[in-house]
């Protein structure tokens, strides 16, 4: 076993220290009676793979603990488990609250116990401070809101530390919040949704339009920043001329949105699910670079993306010629590169994927699987995709339910049946809303 300065026995004390309270301090205390106190702090990754994004990067959460009284050192925790830290450093003792004798950290627990055996340390386990938690913090932090460069940054910490950036669609202010709090618990981690997608299409479909540019979103968009904190990914469709892009470049980094999506095709707007069966031409690539550069050079901050869409295989144009606009529009400045395809099969944007894979500059992918959505996350992951976007889905989901509702209504001349089987009860919708109850 290893033994610190001055002849101290070693303590590790592994922790998140995203928002660091009086439970932390506590912990620290108690194990300074043990020995030299040796945290190990999660990184963002770790953190990330089965809760929220830290509120603070791993090097800020790292200066402030280094300058807690009673920490001698602070370490990298590369994942949840202790295994490979307490292996390396065969501390005397590991001290824990012991709020994880139940829970989904039962397992973590009990690796500890079996690994500390390997060498006789032992688990000091510390009472678990009441009525204090990061994660009551953080409920906390959302329901005073976020500024716009707070909320820009986001997506890019995220694409740092995660396999993939999973977006869902949101077309008012409710639905977003339904992105924002939508979690499930599924083999000890949660899941979560990282980021909303405002899209042309569900905007102006909530709206009883036709599916048309910007300039009628922007009305939504404001709906949504102000019931939410996650970051936004903006539609930006053609993103219009070039002189007008840029305005629309300056407006979202204003606004705080992350990024916007602009596809390399000119004309009348029409949606790509048309594919050669509307009238939809492809932009040159020189005139479409020319308008991301622009575009890029508008931008007052680092932190806003611009993600080039790519229609080639939309339109039949083919996969060479996708794959030399992706290497143009990276040159030009692209932070991101979209792939679309409205087959029902992912072979071809598979091979992109394969193809994309062998460049030596590359931005992060991204797709939307609408039409092939047999496809799975990992699989995603595997082909080296990094924002997968659910486009349209609560918005689909939205309207089979209103209609069945109606038609309830109708028949039974009443509401009783509609309220018992198709809706939530009103407490649940005003709870959902910050300041409702």
């Amino acid at each position: 076993m290893k033994t610190g300065y001055d002849g101290l026995k070693t303590v590790y004390v592994g922790m998140c220290a995203d928002l660091i309270h009086h439970g932390h301090i506590n912990i620290i205390n108690q194990a300074r009676q043990y020995g030299e106190v040796i945290v190990g702090l999660l990184t963002d990754q770790a953190i990330s793979s089965y809760k929220r994004l830290p509120a603070l990067t791993f090097a800020q959460r790292k200066t402030i603990v280094e300058n807690l009284r009673g920490v001698a050192e602070v370490i990298p925790q590369h994942s949840l488990s202790y295994v490979d830290n307490l292996r390396r450093l065969k501390p005397h003792f590991v001290v824990h609250g012991d709020d994880w004798k139940n829970g989904v950290q039962r397992e973590t627990r009990q690796l500890v116990i079996d690994t500390l055996s390997e060498w006789g340390g032992q688990l000091i386990e510390v009472p678990y401070t009441k009525d204090i938690s990061s994660t009551k913090l953080h409920r906390g932090m959302k329901e005073i809101g976020t500024t716009p460069e707070m909320r820009m940054k986001k997506l890019r910490r995220l694409l740092d530390v995660k396999d993939i950036v999973r977006v869902l669609e949101a077309h008012n202010g409710l639905s977003g919040l339904i992105v924002e709090n939508t979690a499930v618990l599924k083999e000890g981690r949660a899941k979560v949704f990282d980021a909303m997608w405002i899209s042309s299409l569900t905007d102006s479909t909530a709206k009883g339009k036709p599916d048309i540019e910007l300039v009628q979103r922007m009305d939504t968009l404001h709906q949504v920043i102000e019931a939410t904190s996650k970051p936004i990914i903006v539609d930006g469709d053609t993103g219009g001329r070039v002189e007008h892009f840029v305005f629309t470049v300056r407006s979202l980094e204003r606004l705080g949105v992350s990024a916007v999506i602009i596809e390399d095709k000119v004309g009348l707007k029409k949606n790509s699910l048309f594919g050669t069966g509307a009238n939809q031409k492809q932009d040159t690539i020189e005139n479409f670079s020319y308008k991301i550069n622009s575009g890029k050079k508008a931008q007052v901050t680092d932190d806003f993306m611009i993600i080039a869409r790519i229609e080639s295989l939309i339109l039949k144009a083919g996969l060479e010629d996708a794959l030399a606009r992706a290497k143009a529009y990276i040159e030009a400045g692209a932070d991101g590169i979209m792939i679309h395809s409205k087959e029902k099969e992912s072979t071809e944007i598979l091979e992109f994927c394969s193809r994309y894979k062998m460049f030596d500059r590359k931005v992060p992918l991204v797709v939307v699987p609408s039409t092939y959505c047999h496809i799975t996350e990992n699989e995603l992951i595997e082909n080296g995709i990094s924002v997968v976007i659910y486009a349209n889905h609560l918005l689909r989901s939205a309207y089979p339910a209103m209609q069945k509702t109606a038609e309830s209504i109708l028949m039974e001349s009443r509401s009783l049946e509609a309220s018992t089987t198709h809706c939530m009860p009103i407490k649940e919708i005003l709870t959902l809303i910050p300041g409702g109850k």
